[in-house]
């Protein structure tokens, strides 16, 4: 319970910065996360998601039960890994460890509910912008974004990546090599895709099974077409 608590007195949530940087979309090029979009990956990431991000942000469109009903997790390994000790239960969505009005009080504006967020901004800008903090003494939490300039959050992840100054100086070293680190943003960014659009995963199962049966039918379809047709001069 102590991370989720240290993390909730961090977190500033994204809404809470400066109305001048509200989701710029003038930043940097944006880069693209290259995986495998399937269970392992969204459930890397929800852990991930669960130990570093949750404190703060809900995913109200997702319940705890349908990570085990679409992903194929234990029920025992989502209570262990990506439930909050805060009295859930498994059928419950996914809402953050923060109160409501305790999010008002503290900065002005609760952190957003990141359901759509990729639906929202795309995974390009999600992936770009857990890359692009930099340590900013003259920010309140610390910490600015190339991606979102003046954002109030404040860099969870830097424990694994590390700090980089403005310029991209390596400050500290992270826990992470690049390469690791890299890749647990990119499965952050792939469970939030999924949570945005549980039925994706579903569909990517049943696609070649629809396909074959439509490649089927259509060659029964040409040899009835040239049965019914042959006597046709």
């Amino acid at each position: 319970m102590k991370k989720y608590v240290v993390w909730a007195g961090m977190a500033l949530g994204l809404f809470a910065g400066s109305a001048s940087g509200a989701f710029a979309d003038d930043g940097p090029q944006l880069l693209t996360p290259h995986y495998t979009y399937n269970a392992k990956t969204i459930i890397s990431g929800a852990r991930l998601f669960a130990t570093n991000c949750m404190a703060c942000h809900s995913i109200k469109f997702m319940r705890y039960e349908f990570l085990t009903h679409d992903l194929g997790i234990s029920r025992a390994d989502v209570q262990k890994d990506i439930m909050l000790p805060t009295g859930s239960t498994f059928k419950d969505n996914m809402i953050s460890a923060m109160p409501t009005q305790m999010a008002h009080k503290w900065f002005g504006l609760p952190p957003p509910d990141l359901s759509q967020m990729v639906r929202y901004k795309g995974q390009d800008w999600v992936y770009t912008y857990l890359l692009s903090f930099y340590q900013d003494p003259k920010r309140p939490s610390g910490w600015n974004n190339h991606v979102f300039p003046n954002v109030a959050m404040p860099d969870v992840l830097a424990p694994y990546g590390g700090i980089v100054n403005e310029h991209g100086k390596l400050l500290r070293a992270g826990d992470e090599s690049p390469q690791k680190f890299k890749e647990q943003v990119t499965d952050i960014v792939a469970f939030l895709r999924f949570v945005s659009d549980p039925s994706v995963v579903q569909r990517h199962d049943d696609g070649p099974w629809v396909l074959g049966l439509l490649a089927f039918f259509t060659i029964v379809a040409y040899f009835l077409k040239k049965e019914y047709w042959k006597e046709v001069k």
